[in-house]
């Protein structure tokens, strides 16, 4: 009987300790080799460096406030765009919360000559997208315009060249990346001030 034990228990903690190590051990290890060496920059969580610090990732969205920036989409996100505390709402469409936030929303963004798009007034799934639709960004281009004192039609072209298409042409959605776009919005608006025309 115990011998029965000793010869089942062997091959059993052998195949345990043999796939600890290959699955445990080896197959991260080549894993995250594989992505350092090919893809270092997505591996290593797409930052955003500016002077030698970290400011941001092209993954994560964060909140703008002012009116000289662009804004992302509202976040559900702990107190709104916290990474470590990423989730949606939760709330349904027959939630009265949430018809009061983004009528609040709508209200707060409505223009004479235009409705905002839905994406500047609902949230994502995670709250933390980092991206807007085209339309999003030159709907908001008047106001960082004239917060900026740049001519609207410079800002509109910024956000056209930012506008990232679809992938081979059919995959994905047009999209802009709103922390990529502020950071070339204040590098065009430093130019401007250099050279003013």
């Amino acid at each position: 009987m115990l011998n029965d034990l000793k010869s089942a228990l062997r091959p059993a903690l052998v195949f345990t300790l043999m796939f600890a190590v290959l699955l445990g051990l080896a197959y991260p290890a080549a894993i995250t080799g594989t992505a350092q060496l090919l893809l270092p920059d997505q591996a290593n969580g797409s930052l955003i460096r500016q002077d030698g610090k970290v400011i941001g990732s092209r993954l994560i969205a964060q909140g703008f406030a002012g009116a000289g920036y662009f804004h992302p989409r509202p976040s559900a996100a702990g107190a709104g765009y916290e990474a470590d505390n990423s989730y949606g709402s939760n709330l349904g469409p027959a939630s009265q919360a949430l018809h009061d936030r983004v009528q609040a929303d709508i209200a707060k963004l409505r223009r004479p000559d235009a409705v905002p798009p839905a994406d500047l007034v609902t949230t994502s799934a995670s709250g933390l997208d980092p991206h807007i639709t085209p339309e999003a960004a030159m709907f908001q281009v008047e106001r960082v315009a004239g917060a900026r004192g740049v001519p609207a039609d410079r800002i509109r072209r910024l956000v056209e060249q930012q506008t990232e298409h679809r992938l081979l042409g059919f995959l994905g959605e047009e999209r802009v990346n709103v922390l990529q776009l502020n950071l070339a919005l204040d590098t065009l608006t430093r130019e401007a001030a250099k050279n003013p025309t």
